[in-house]
């Protein structure tokens, strides 16, 4: 893939010998504008998705629920017109969310998920999925079910890896060691939710992840743009996403929330770079961190977020920035 811009990192997920760009593409942000006032249309979609091949990404996650399917109808069309041939890409997606409002159209039974995983695969218009994600842990379930199945998922071929979403690390120990009890396909990667304003995640989760040699693909690594600086305490920004974001409203916020956000304003504004920049950096730095899910509805997202890759933060500003940090309650684990 030609690199405009500057040699783009490719690191090794996990224990698996996949190797994705040190940036995943989220597109939750792509498909159908009816699903979120603020998701962009195929149209509008397209040259996101070729600016990122152009920056060397090799890594994009979706998720059926996104857009309700829309979003991976244009995460495939894009990567057919502007990608590679298919083994240079890596396309995660994920499944548990409801699909529609049949008592099976939703969780981590065998049944969903065999159905779901070959609904992605029409709409990706794609013969396997790299990494086949749990969108969240299913409690009604039995996990033995959930994993047998991603199990059959990847010997038939469907999936070539497979990987989970926010949930307590106790569900993830327990899934994992069920896993290697019977001799079934592992997890290799955990998207969890993680950045300068909530890192409740370094007290158990990303600490099971690096002794399991799991790899870290955190998800809002920007915190829906609230590190940007551009929110106020009323709970509006400037775009249309912070002016809609009702979950957001629900993650952040908080005084000290506004005061790292102040913090980071400053270290950016010493350095001659922006928030997105040192915020991203700060993520990237951090161990166990594979690659963040950047999110982009301007081409400055992207660029900003590549920038990034080559800000490296001393000591006393990553003390500064930790210093601020207070606990919050756990968030993100449920919607």
């Amino acid at each position: 893939m030609k690199n405009s811009v500057s040699p783009m990192k490719y690191v090794k997920l996990g224990a698996s010998g996949l190797r994705v760009s040190q940036l995943c593409l989220g597109c939750m942000s792509y498909g159908s504008p009816s699903w979120r006032e603020w998701v962009l249309d195929e149209r509008a979609s397209l040259p996101f998705i070729k600016r990122a091949l152009e920056f060397g990404i090799n890594f994009f996650d979706t998720a059926d629920v996104y857009s309700v399917g829309a979003s991976e109808v244009v995460l495939g069309k894009a990567l057919k017109k502007f990608g590679p041939s298919r083994d240079q890409l890596i396309i995660a997606t994920k499944v548990y969310n409801p699909m529609n409002g049949s008592a099976n159209g939703r969780g981590l039974s065998r049944k969903h998920i065999l159905h779901a995983v070959d609904e992605s695969l029409r709409r990706l218009g794609t013969d396997y999925i790299d990494l086949y994600q749990i969108h969240r842990f299913d409690r009604y379930t039995p996990i033995e079910e959930t994993l047998e199945t991603l199990n059959d998922v990847v010997r038939a071929g469907k999936a070539l890896y497979i990987g989970a979403s926010s949930m307590y690390a106790w569900q993830f120990a327990k899934m994992l060691a069920a896993s290697d009890r019977h001799g079934w396909a592992r997890f290799i990667s955990m998207q969890n939710h993680y950045n300068l304003i909530y890192r409740e995640e370094e007290r158990e989760m990303i600490p099971l992840c690096r002794e399991e040699n799991i790899g870290l693909i955190p998800w809002s690594p920007l915190a829906r743009g609230f590190l940007i600086g551009n929110r106020k305490v009323a709970l509006k920004g400037t775009t249309t996403r912070s002016k809609s974001d009702d979950f957001a409203g629900k993650l952040y916020y908080q005084p000290e929330d506004f005061a790292i956000v102040e913090r980071v304003s400053a270290i950016a504004k010493a350095r001659g770079c922006n928030n997105a920049q040192i915020a991203l950096a700060w993520v990237l730095a951090q161990p166990g961190i594979t690659a963040p899910i950047i999110g982009a509805t301007k081409m400055s997202h992207l660029d900003d977020a590549v920038a990034a890759l080559a800000v490296e933060l001393s000591a006393a500003e990553k003390q500064s920035l930790d210093a601020l940090y207070k606990p919050h309650p756990v968030l993100g684990i449920t919607f």
